[in-house]
């Protein structure tokens, strides 16, 4: 089944690089089978047993021992599914009227070959293997912000892809080092390990390469400076699988690999982790305050948000883990909402900045408005939405964090935290102000705004829905992921 999910949008991209015509059709058809594939593993997988289930182990290069392996457990399938659905979305935006980008079978193909590399990370049960996909996201992602991007998409694609070249680099340093101490590249055998065959010593600098490369994608500040120019200039729909899957490949490789691979240098190295996903959290509340375009504000947003989902990470507690991966599809859900969104604005104002758009777009565009002001406080955790329960659960889990940790050092982490989810609200109430509310140019009367139309409903729904429901049912996340957290990081 794993094969079959990286399968179907592999051949998908190499079938439309020959197509003129139809190829956002074809792509539209190869995203909702493979989203489909994602939904029937879902449902495939017992998330009472423990263990990686669906295993795929085949030999890939046998003279040097390496092989294709691949698995799934709780950790993995929300973020395959999430993944899934937002690029299948993504191609439904893109089918829309007027829609289709130039060079539309380029474009395609480049859609699906990332989603070959966002899903093959998200699998990955060798660490090389692992490395391969996280790899093959870059180079497509860079073209389709390079070809399709804004005015200053060269400058951007540029960044993006030194940035994260320079952390991959870092990070595979991290995977030899761990493979020369221990033998094997296999994932599921090192975290059973529990850092066998690495000294304290090792870990640390083993831990300290890995999660540095990691953080770049995360990103981490202040790693985080390639992420609101790759924003501002990506097309939509590379803004939406950047924020919704690929800041997410890092996070994962830190729960998945860093934490239960070198317990001993995650010990080390947490608090780091933690102060440096705290001072994010500020730091791009403070930025978005400061902020007049929309892509950049919601580009900084992310900084912040994933600030929480390091602050989970760095409690090393199974309570801290699940709030991360809880926030990591909250964030996926919401900022792809967002950048829909934002988009949709764009094209009818001819503009992401706020001050050209000007103020009364509820009585312009009332449905997209709505949706913005549900999308604006479904991010900054309202309760009852998706973006609440991460964040409260890792500043609860920063109350707590596991032994050798310095308690104290956390409830300031905690207390940070808290001040910069009540700035995240004043910075989306500002842009809601400045954006939705107060009166329009009379001007605008004949611009002819027109109001979400049926293929936006189609890409955007899901997502509205889905914001409500993990809001009211947080277990939909995180029954899956607390029994496999449980098992595989349960000695932390």
């Amino acid at each position: 089944m794993n094969v079959l999910l990286l399968a179907v949008p592999l051949a998908g991209c190499l079938a439309v690089l020959g197509m003129r015509r139809s190829a956002v059709l074809v792509g539209m058809l190869v995203t909702g089978i493979t989203f489909a594939i994602s939904v029937a593993i879902a449902f495939g997988v017992d998330y009472a047993r423990p263990g990686m289930q669906l295993v795929t182990d085949l030999p890939w290069i046998p003279p040097l021992g390496l092989r294709f392996h691949l698995g799934v457990d709780g950790v993995s399938v929300p973020l395959v599914v999430l993944t899934a659905l937002l690029c299948f979305l993504s191609m439904v935006y893109v089918a829309r009227k007027d829609g289709e980008p130039e060079r539309a079978h380029s474009f395609v193909s480049l859609l699906l070959l990332t989603e070959v590399g966002m899903l093959g990370t998200f699998v990955a049960l060798d660490l090389l293997l692992f490395f391969v996909f996280f790899e093959v996201v870059l180079i497509p992602m860079y073209a389709l912000i390079a070809g399709w991007g804004g005015a200053g998409r060269g400058p951007a694609a540029r960044q993006f892809i030194l940035y994260t070249l320079l952390g991959s680099g870092v990070l595979l340093v991290g995977l030899l080092v761990i493979y020369g101490h221990t033998s094997t590249l296999n994932m599921v055998e090192l975290a059973a390990g529990d850092g066998a065959g690495m000294s304290r010593a090792v870990q640390v600098i083993a831990f300290v390469l890995v999660a540095g490369g990691l953080a770049v994608k995360v990103p981490m500040w202040p790693l985080h400076t390639w992420l609101p120019d790759a924003h501002s200039e990506a097309p939509t729909v590379g803004s939406v699988l950047l924020a919704g899957v690929l800041l997410k490949m890092g996070t994962y490789g830190l729960i998945r690999i860093a934490v239960p691979v070198l317990p001993e240098g995650a010990l080390a190295v947490a608090p780091f982790l933690g102060a440096f996903g705290v001072i994010g959290i500020v730091y791009a509340a403070l930025a978005c305050l400061a902020q007049r375009n929309l892509k950049r504000l919601i580009a900084f947003s992310s900084v912040g948000h994933m600030g929480f989902v390091l602050l989970g990470i760095s409690t090393l507690t199974p309570a801290g883990m699940n709030a991360a991966l809880f926030a990591n599809i909250a964030h996926g859900l919401i900022t792809g909402l967002l950048f829909f969104l934002v988009g949709g604005m764009a094209e009818r104002f001819g503009s992401t900045d706020m001050d050209k758009i000007g103020g009364g777009t509820l009585a312009l565009a009332p449905r997209l408005s709505v949706l913005l002001i549900i999308a604006a406080v479904a991010s900054f955790g309202l309760p009852g939405l998706a973006g609440f329960w991460g964040e409260m659960l890792a500043m609860l889990a920063a109350f707590d964090p596991a032994p050798g940790l310095n308690r104290s050092l956390y409830l300031v982490f905690m207390v940070v935290a808290g001040i910069g989810a009540v700035l995240t609200a004043a910075y989306f109430l500002v842009m809601l102000r400045k954006v939705a509310q107060g009166t329009f140019a009379a001007w605008r009367c004949d611009q002819g705004i027109f109001d979400v139309t049926r293929v936006e409903w189609a890409a955007w729904m899901p997502l509205v829905v889905l914001v409500f429901v993990v809001g009211i049912w947080p277990g939909l996340v995180l029954g899956p992921t607390v029994e496999a957290v449980g098992f595989y990081l349960g000695g932390l």
